[in-house]
């Protein structure tokens, strides 16, 4: 009874418990657990614990403002470089036209880059970019090493249209405008088209190969033969067809008669059954005077 007795003394609530007690929860809120006997749980965690919080929300409030001040990736380069990973070595191959300097401007590794975070896509996209160059490889050799290995593209001739001249690929692409005296011993095609013709009269010419160090120019005359300038200024004038033949009669009868060193300004090989030959102006006046001379002279003996 007594037992009876005191659980229904401490069941019973005073009206001030039963006013600040919730309802339909069962359990009074003065019979809870106060929070300082909860808080007093802090004691059981291991030592050292709070120094182990501290440090790591310190280091989550830095990474987050080098994150958002846009410090993350150099960051993360200087750490990657300084574990023995940095960009300490790049081998280059392939290049003949492009300068070692310009690939390793475009490649744009800065100190301290690191060999996991450089973009090998990014660069051989950019390496691309050159003039010269026709394809690239860019291979990451771990721990400091890159490769580099380049294809250019093949000069093939000089292409001027009005003041500009180009250097030209063998399917007429311009290569670069860029032009120095590296590139004399390329025949220069002349005028619109010639650009996509020049292989037709580059293979002609190489079938005369005695004549082709003279030929100093070639003109595409209306998109439908060719016309060869030499380096003494004699215009050769080149029929449409039978090309190869005119020229080989061109090579026969300089060797003969030495055609190509006299004083004449065109030789016209565009008649299958003749050669025109036109004399320079000086020249053209010496033989009017020669003849004019010799005029005089029988004029003279017929009067005799």
């Amino acid at each position: 009874m007594l037992s009876l007795r005191r659980k229904a003394k401490e069941d019973t609530a005073f009206p001030l418990e039963a006013e600040l007690a919730p309802r339909g929860r069962g359990v009074a809120r003065l019979h809870q657990r106060p929070l300082w006997r909860q808080a007093g749980r802090l004691a059981e965690l291991p030592r050292g614990t709070g120094s182990v919080a501290a440090v790591a929300f310190l280091a989550a409030t830095i990474t987050y403002g080098v994150i958002l001040g846009g410090y993350g990736r150099m960051v993360s380069e200087a750490l990657i470089s300084a574990a023995g990973f940095g960009i300490e070595t790049v081998k280059l191959s392939g290049q003949r036209e492009t300068s070692d300097y310009q690939i390793l401007s475009t490649l744009g590794i800065e100190d301290g880059a690191s060999m996991v975070m450089f973009d090998v896509d990014g660069a051989r996209e950019r390496l691309t970019q050159i003039p010269w160059i026709k394809s690239a490889s860019v291979m990451k050799l771990y721990p400091n090493t890159l490769k580099v290995t380049v294809e250019e593209r093949i000069p093939f001739a000089l292409w001027q249209r009005g003041t500009t001249v180009s250097i030209i690929n063998e399917q007429g692409d311009v290569i670069t405008d860029q032009v120095d005296g590296r590139y004399a011993n390329l025949l220069l095609v002349v005028n619109e088209g010639a650009q996509k013709r020049a292989g037709e009269i580059i293979a002609a010419l190489d079938k005369v190969p005695v004549l082709r160090p003279r030929v100093r120019a070639a003109f595409l005359v209306s998109n439908r033969r060719w016309d060869l300038m030499l380096e003494n200024g004699i215009t050769v004038r080149l029929p449409e067809n039978g090309m190869d033949v005119a020229l080989a009669e061109l090579v026969e009868m300089d060797a003969s008669t030495a055609l190509l060193t006299r004083d004449i300004a065109a030789v016209d090989l565009r008649l299958a059954d003749r050669v025109v030959v036109r004399l320079t102006d000086e020249a053209a006046e010496r033989r009017r005077e020669s003849l004019e001379g010799k005029d005089r002279v029988a004029k003279r003996g017929a009067n005799t």
